[in-house]
Parts: structure tokens; sequence; C-alpha cells
């Protein structure tokens, strides 16, 4: 394979370079996080939520640093699926994509909701059985789209990257002075609530799966040029960017409307800042807000698709799916089949239609498929090794630590769904060896 160009037959082309990646993975990132999983997470720690949003970008840059090594060291598709299957054991491997199977296929219906939310909230609809048509026909429109390939994904990505990052820029600049003002009640409980530790992991738990998306940076490293180089620059910019964004975000969204009643909008209306502009600003920057958090859900959904779509293709390659799944379509270097099954799948969870439970559900999954991602960067060799073993040590103390504080209900799914998969490869191997 060339460091660039189009590839060989049933390859990925190596199209993506520095700005590109870090687009992708703000393109991840900033959605869902800013304009649902804050608001969810208010309603799990109330004020103290703004020390949970540190604590997920401070456990996101461990487990970041150790994504990018990986990434650098092994740049093919799949992650940390082939980065299990690597550095630890074909199981781990399995266990490894499977989970982020699972998780992000939940986080891309959150999107897919969240997008549904604000587009009816910006045109005044209140019936809320318009959310799930709404959502499975927005994961229809991108999942078409990003059959096309990976140079037609990246144009769009970038338009809705740039108009996100304005608009929340502009609700964080207008929405400074009233914070000021609100302030010392509606933060006034951001350190004094942290005595209540389990609700404070949790929020934590919820907020680290906001700053994933750059794992897509990873997912897609068979499509990166110069991916030792460009892959830990992409990575570190993206969080840095994205934590500095969200910190701004909700110290202005629970200053000035207080974290119960930012809550409360994130259950009624899954549009939480838009009605949080509402109480500051005149009439244009919520429906800026709107729009913003439209194109925004729509980036995240796009770019899950991408990467999801990568790890199925990898799994399809080593057998740990159906064989079916691996064509790589010769004239846009799309995996076509595997693209239209992920889109299936995520439209089948939109069909929840509650954000919530789709979120709590992806932080537990997405917990453990990251504590693997730390345990494979341990056993890199010292050659290939870019930060200190302590990083990865870290996060995965931290990983394994916040995943057995999500809700019970998401935690028994998960090892519900993980031995589910491990029975689903060992029918897809049956059928491949009978081939």
């Amino acid at each position: 394979m060339t460091e660039r160009g189009e590839g060989t037959a049933g390859e990925l082309a190596r199209v993506v370079g520095l700005p590109g990646a870090i687009l992708l993975g703000l393109g991840s990132i900033v959605g869902t996080g800013a304009f649902v999983s804050i608001g969810i997470a208010a309603g799990v720690a109330g004020p103290t939520v703004l020390v949970a949003i540190a604590v997920g970008a401070l456990l996101a840059t461990c487990n970041g640093l150790s994504s990018a090594q990986l990434a650098a060291a092994h740049p093919v598709s799949g992650g940390t699926y082939e980065y299990g299957y690597r550095f630890l054991s074909p199981s781990l491997g399995f266990s490894a994509g499977w989970m982020f199977l699972c998780a992000k296929s939940a986080s891309a219906a959150t999107a897919a909701l969240g997008f549904a939310g604000y587009a009816l909230d910006l045109f005044g609809i209140t019936d809320t059985s318009w959310r799930v048509g709404l959502a499975v026909a927005a994961v229809a429109a991108l999942t078409l789209l990003v059959v096309g390939g990976m140079a037609r994904s990246n144009a769009a990505n970038a338009a809705i990257v740039g108009f996100t990052l304005l608009v929340l820029t502009a609700f964080v600049l207008l929405g400074l002075p009233v914070t000021l003002d609100r302030g010392p009640e509606t933060l006034a409980g951001t350190f004094t609530g942290l005595g209540d530790f389990r609700s404070v992991l949790e929020a934590s738990a919820l907020m680290f799966v906001a700053y994933t998306g750059y794992g897509r940076i990873a997912t897609l490293g068979e499509e990166v040029r110069a991916p030792r180089r460009t892959i830990p620059k992409a990575i570190i910019f993206t969080l840095l960017v994205s934590a500095l964004l969200y910190i701004g975000v909700g110290t202005v969204a629970v200053g000035t409307v207080g974290a119960e009643e930012l809550a409360r909008l994130t259950a009624v209306t899954a549009a939480p800042l838009e009605e949080a502009a509402r109480s500051f600003a005149g009439p244009a920057l919520p429906v800026l807000l709107a729009l913003g958090a439209i194109t925004a859900m729509l980036g995240v959904l796009l770019n899950l698709l991408l990467g999801l779509s990568r790890v199925l293709l990898a799994m399809a390659r080593r057998g740990d799916a159906p064989g079916t799944l691996s064509l790589v379509e010769d004239r846009t270097r799309s995996p076509r089949r595997a693209v239209f099954a992920v889109g299936a799948g995520i439209a089948a969870i939109a069909l929840i239609g509650d954000v919530r439970i789709t979120w709590s559900f992806s932080a537990f999954t997405v917990l453990i498929y990251y504590a693997l991602t730390n345990l494979a960067a341990l056993r890199l060799p010292s050659d290939a090794r870019l930060f200190s073993r302590w990083i990865s040590g870290a996060g995965l103390i931290g990983c394994l630590g916040l995943a057995f504080w999500v809700e019970s209900g998401a935690l028994i799914a998960g090892v519900a769904l993980l031995v589910a998969g491990f029975a689903a490869r060992a029918l897809f191997r049956r059928e491949r060896e009978a081939a």
C-alpha cells in the first residue's frame, strides 16, 4: 500500500491528512456531548457536572494518548479490535471490537435522536412521536452519503464542523455575562456537592463518552496519510479543543438556567442548549443554536458511520463477522456492505427513542473498550512507544473504575451483549470453516 493514493483492490485509500483527521475527530466529538450529554450528566450530578466534564477530559487524554501511539505503531482500520489481536489475544481483540460496535452504535442512535429533537423544536413541533421517524430517516440519508466514499464524507464533515464550532463559540461568549450574574446561585454547588461521589463518578463516565470521538482518527488509520506523525497530532489537538469547548458550554448552560432546569429540558425536549439560549439572548441565537445542533448531530452520526463500518470491515476480514462484509467497492474505495449493516443497526437502536437509555448504555461498553485500548498500549515494545507507560496505566485504572458506576441496567445489558457477541462469533467461524 502506498503512503497516499488510491490503494489496491480490497484496500482503503490513504486520503486523510492532518486537517482532515482533526476535523474527523472534532466532528465525532462536538455534537452529542455538547448538545445532549451535558444535560444528561447534569441530571445525575447537578452543578458538579462541571467537575465531571473535567474528569472525563483527563481520562480521555490518557486514553487518547494510548490510542495515538497504538495507531501510529499499527495504522490499520479497526482500532482497538486490531490492537487487541496484535498485542493481547484474539478473544480480547474480539471483545474490543464487539464492545465498540455496541457502544458507538448506541452513541450514533443518541446523535440521531438528538438531531430529531432539535429539528422538531426548531420548527415548533411538540409531538414527540415524530422524533423516532426523523432519527431513522437521518440515519438512512447519511448511510447513503458514507457509502459514496471518504472524499465525499470528508467534505461534508468539514462544513458541519466549521458551522458547529462557530455557533457554540457564540453561545459561550453571549452567555458569559449572564453566567457571571447568575453564577453565585446556579453554580454554588459545583464543589460543595462533591460529597455525593457516586453521582459525580456516574456523570464522569457519561461525559467521558462525549470525548471519545477522537477514536475515529485511530479506527480510520488505514486511510490516514503519514499515520505515525498525523494521528498523534490530530488526537491531541482534537482533545484540547473539545475539552475547552465542553467546559465553556457546560459553565454557561448550568450558569444561566441551573443544573436542574438543564436536565429537565434535556428530558423533555432533547434540545437543552436552545432552550437555555432563550433565557439570555434574542430570537437569533436560539435559531442558530438549533441549526448548529442539527448539523453537529449529523456530523457525529456521519463520523460514527465511518468508524463503525471500518471496525466491522476489520472484523469481517478476520472471520469475526460475516465475510461478505469485508468487500471494498473498487470505485469509491468504500466498504459498502459494512456501511449498510452499521446503518441498519443504528436505525434499530434509534427505535428506543430515549436519549438517556442509549447514552447510558454506551457509557459502560465504551469504557470497557478503552480499558482494552490502554491494556494493549501497555504491551507496546519500548521502541514503538511515544508516551510514558504510566499514562496507559492511569487510563486503564480510570476506565475500569468508572465502568462500574454506570446504571446497573446498562452494565447488565453490556455483559449480556458481550456473551451474545461471542456466541455469534462462534457461529460465523463455524460457517466459514464449513464453506
